[in-house]
């Protein structure tokens, strides 16, 4: 037995270091491609006007991307790769993937001093103003934001954050709020994009920057306590015009298209659209795997997000197969007597509609309906939403499960169930839905894998899950290879547990057969 052991562990070494030789090569071909890229396209563009005909990145919803669209259909041949961070963007940059990467000029000086092979163009690509979103007709909460800033504008607060985060002076004039406010205005939820340093990203596991600062210097004079919502970009203007935030604060420039959604405060600051393109003369040193490694979890306790979105993760999937499995079973019973016995047509019916709407749509359309028009108007916890989404999207797939395995089943021994005198629920009960549960394992088994990395859509909500938490490490870093394979290292050691638990599962009641 032990030998059998032996080997297993030595097909299993042997399969670990093939999968790790393969990824280090592929790193150093990725490396390897990269430098021809940048060999090829060195000198390319120095200007907007050599931007025509080349592939442009921007981030999902921005003004960057408004700006570029106007290229895409000249003829020229340009491109446009959207992305839903500004950081995969400029990580496609790096890559060679793209050419240059149209972006906020503060986000794109963070990057090129995070990445010295990276460097921005002197010509400005645009001009533009930031404000706040606020909700279409609320002419209230505008003309109080308004006050708001004109205050901190007057009495310096406004410049004083600007310059703790832009300029010379970086770091020396922090805000912090007077002490013993009335903050007895209620609380006002923010919408904003953690990923945009330095208006908001994130610090220790907390979102700072600029726009937080601001946020908190109008609820400081408003007397209102504010909370913050992390999100996809694209996402703010939906939670802004459903109530499910007060404000949008994310470095948003103000558009004739936005303006048709959302009103506007006043702009509280100005920016410039630049280009980044790689800098083919930059000489960039190797990092360490541990050095890779220590500042990617270990920095400023970045492993938390991976914990936090880990434990969101397991609470989702746990749920929601436990809902799924209540949907799916009832389901199941509905639609199967209706097949047996002609009976319960309006609930089949029902449940027809509901498998039918469910199969039919995808669950990342699914969570978003649920989250913003279902519950747009009430402040309900993100992790219910997502248990609730998951559970019911489960739900429709349990129950076709559960019905095969039902229909599987000999309609000889229901029959002779009930000529021994055992009604219909004594019979399906005690008789053809044990029996219909040992044939079903394998299939639930799998649906509750495909469950639990479905749960890594959360993040479209704002939910920080496992495929988040390494998405927001992947954002400070600019590193994708640790994140990410850890992440994927997680899910996969998580499914071979589940996978593992099911065969034993299933031994037992094999055995139980047998006994």
């Amino acid at each position: 037995m032990m030998k059998k052991k032996s080997k297993k562990l030595l097909l299993w070494l042997f399969i670990l270091t093939f999968v790790l030789t393969g990824i280090a090569g592929c790193g150093t071909k990725q490396k390897d491609d990269q430098e021809a890229a940048s060999t090829e396209t060195a000198g390319a563009i120095s200007g907007v006007d050599d931007i025509v005909g080349k592939k442009i990145g921007v981030q999902l919803g921005t003004t960057g991307d408004i700006y570029v669209s106007d290229y895409e259909n000249d003829g020229s041949g340009t491109t446009v790769e959207r992305y839903n961070k500004g950081a995969d963007a400029v990580q496609a940059l790096k890559q060679g993937k793209i050419d240059a990467v149209v972006i906020d000029a503060q986000p794109a000086q963070s990057f090129v001093a995070a990445n010295s092979d990276l460097m921005i163009l002197p010509e400005e690509f645009a001009n533009e103003d930031y404000a706040i979103a606020i909700a279409k007709g609320n002419s209230s909460l505008t003309s109080s934001i308004n006050d708001a800033l004109n205050t901190l504008k007057a009495n310096g607060t406004l410049d004083a954050i600007l310059n703790n985060y832009i300029g010379e002076n970086i770091g020396q004039t922090p805000y912090t709020s007077p002490e013993n406010v009335n903050r007895s205005n209620g609380t006002l939820v923010m919408a904003t994009n953690a990923y945009f340093q330095p208006y908001e990203y994130y610090e220790n596991g907390t979102i700072v920057g600029i726009d937080v600062d601001v946020a908190t210097a109008i609820c400081d004079t408003l007397g209102m306590t504010l909370k913050v919502e992390d999100m996809e970009f694209d996402s703010i203007i939906t939670a802004v015009s459903s109530g499910k935030a007060d404000v949008g604060i994310a470095g948003m420039t103000v558009t004739p298209e936005r303006q048709k959604n959302i009103d506007f405060s006043d702009s509280y600051t100005t920016s410039q659209q630049v280009i980044v393109v790689r800098n083919n003369d930059a000489v960039s040193g190797g990092t360490s795997l541990s050095e890779k490694f220590k500042t990617d979890f270990l920095t400023d306790n970045r492993y938390q997000f991976i914990l936090t979105g880990l434990k969101n993760t397991l609470i989702i999937a746990a749920c929601a197969a436990l809902i799924g499995i209540v949907i799916g079973f009832l389901v199941a019973v509905v639609r199967s007597s209706h097949d047996k016995t002609g009976n319960l047509k309006i609930l089949n019916a029902i449940c027809t509609v509901y498998l039918t709407i469910i199969r039919g749509t995808p669950s990342m359309v699914q969570l978003l309906i649920i989250y913003y028009i279902i519950f747009g108007s009430m402040n309900i916890s993100k992790l219910l939403v997502a248990i609730l989404a998951f559970g019911i999207n489960s739900g429709a797939y349990v129950a076709e499960i559960f019905r095969s395995g039902i229909m599987s089943i000999d309609n000889g021994q229901f029959e002779a169930a009930r000529s021994l005198g055992l009604t219909y629920r004594q019979t399906m009960l005690s008789v053809i839905l044990p029996q219909a549960f040992k044939n079903v394992l394998p299939a639930l088994a799998n649906e509750f894998i495909v469950l639990l990395k479905e749960t890594s859509i959360s993040g479209y909500i704002g939910l920080t899950d496992l495929t988040r938490g390494g998405d927001i490490i992947r954002s400070i870093t600019y590193d994708a290879f640790l994140p990410l394979l850890g992440v994927a290292f997680i899910y996969l050691v998580l499914v071979v547990i589940l996978s593992a638990l099911v065969k034993k599962l299933e031994r037992r009641l094999r055995s139980n057969e047998r006994n």
